[in-house]
């Protein structure tokens, strides 16, 4: 690698650590590790709360500490988790229930592609404030934006 391409890729990966540092909460966040602690209080001398064991798990950022960021999870528990292990990537989890359709449009009367079991974890990448763009592996498809963790009641956003 060039020395140009060395500083514009380590350019890209200052600024987009300031951006998530420099956002307000509460925002959406996701978990970037398949494995990442929570802990009491923000330090790693705080007690062990809970260990993550799943890569993109959508969380919100309810308060920040320097490097430190208190997330909620769907099931409301509360932690402090390293800056480091979380991700700007928008992602969301299927609510408990009944299976979910995914439709091919955002229309409920559009065609089923996929149904969605409770717990599946998507990448999204837009919502309407009404349905939300979901791809699961190689799968891709409509939501209603309810039936989702991950992003707020009449959000909207293209990513």
């Amino acid at each position: 690698m060039t020395v140009k391409r060395w500083m514009l890729a380590a350019s890209v990966v200052v600024a987009s650590a300031t951006h998530a540092e420099d956002r307000k909460p509460p925002y959406w966040a996701s978990i970037a590790s398949g494995q990442a602690m929570i802990r009491s209080g923000p330090a790693r001398n705080y007690p062990g709360l809970w260990l993550y064991q799943r890569r993109d798990l959508p969380v919100r950022v309810v308060q920040t500490y320097p490097q430190w960021r208190r997330i909620e999870d769907i099931d409301g528990i509360q932690g402090w988790m390293l800056v480091t292990m979380l991700s700007d990537r928008r992602t969301a989890l299927v609510r408990p229930g009944r299976p979910r359709d995914l439709h091919a449009r955002a229309d409920p009367a559009s065609p089923v592609r996929y149904k969605a079991e409770p717990g599946v974890v998507g990448r999204i990448d837009h919502c309407d404030g009404a349905w939300c763009h979901i791809a699961v592996g190689s799968r891709d498809g409509w939501i209603a934006q309810g039936e989702l963790y991950g992003v707020a009641v009449g959000e909207t956003f293209k990513g």
